[in-house]
């Protein structure tokens, strides 16, 4: 994957605040819900993502910088450690990603200790200096999923193809949060002798969404409104992570004006108490030019009186 701050475009001193608005004006303009069958798009879209899951988070950024993961989130092996397709020990770490898998063996020491390899989830034997083959645990292993961003807010299942040729349908909690880490009892590496099998760890990367912005757990969206419906007010259908619900406007309402939903956000998964969901309203007029609505306005006294700029010149 390239470098993350070339697919975002900011320098290696962005802000935070700078990489989250640069990620989300891409984010919408190559999301699949807005770009759909389109290939070059959704391609797009999963890289600025990975590339935002490394940006957005402050330790990865650092460990990134640092030169201690790659571009893909992915430990870069120390000196006299190994990258392997064939197989894994203490530390094995995947990355998913729609239908491909990667791999990372941070076990070759175990190679040399034990003279045995596992290969591709078959499980592995460790010996003795005598030759005789002895008890232990299945180690753990880490998977690391992409999420759709109503899948996390709602729940549901998602399915993982593993390495071995197995797959997992993993059950997504409501209100899964972006970097949280679900455990998969016994699906981890096998033991040996008929020891159990060790857990596997799934950490959670939640994709944006093309409207919905998370903050903490309360939604953020933007929704369009008409002329007549600022000016006189009324009742709009706006999007929510439950559904769409109806929302009065009130007459006078401008672009910028911010209406809450109350319980309509996220779920906190340690309170059980949901966020809410703000709507900022943004005034838009028609592509064409109306010609009634701009005979009006050049008649409209009150119009050419008004100066929404007027509050900027004490700063220029």
């Amino acid at each position: 994957m390239t470098d993350p701050y070339s697919v975002l475009g900011v320098a290696k001193a962005a802000s935070d605040e700078e990489i989250r608005k640069v990620f989300r004006k891409l984010a919408k303009k190559y999301h699949p819900d807005l770009n759909p069958g389109d290939k070059a798009a959704e391609a797009k879209f999963k890289e600025i993502s990975q590339a935002n899951d490394i940006l957005s988070d402050p330790e990865k950024r650092r460990r990134f910088d640092a030169g201690e993961i790659d571009a893909t989130g992915q430990e870069v092996p120390p000196r006299g450690f190994y990258r392997d397709q064939a197989g894994g020990f203490d530390g094995a770490k995947y990355e998913h990603a729609g239908a491909h898998d990667s791999f990372v063996d941070m076990g070759g020491i175990f190679s040399e200790m034990f003279g045995q390899r596992g290969g591709g989830g078959r499980g592995f034997r460790f010996r003795t200096g005598d030759g005789e083959e002895f008890e232990m645990d299945g180690l753990p292993v880490t998977y690391s999923l992409r999420v759709p961003f109503l899948v996390a807010a709602r729940g549901g299942k998602q399915r993982v193809n593993l390495p071995d040729g197995k797959t997992l349908d993993i059950d997504v909690p409501e209100g899964t949060t972006n970097g949280q880490t679900l455990r998969l009892k016994g699906q981890g590496m096998p033991g040996t002798k008929g020891r159990p099998a060790g857990d596997a760890y799934v950490e959670i990367h939640v994709e944006p969404h093309a409207f919905f912005e998370p903050r903490d757990n309360d939604i953020h969206v933007e929704v369009p409104v008409t002329l007549p419906e600022a000016v006189s007010g009324g009742r709009i259908r706006v999007p929510t992570v439950g559904g769409p619900v109806m929302l009065s406007v009130p007459a006078g309402s401008n672009t910028g004006t911010s209406l809450r939903l109350k319980g309509r956000g996220l779920l906190d998964r340690k309170t059980g108490q949901r966020g809410d969901q703000y709507v900022k309203l943004k005034l838009v007029l028609p592509d064409q030019p109306d010609a009634e609505l701009k005979a009006f306005a050049e008649k409209w006294a009150a119009g050419r009186d008004h100066d929404p700029r007027k509050a900027m010149e004490q700063f220029t």
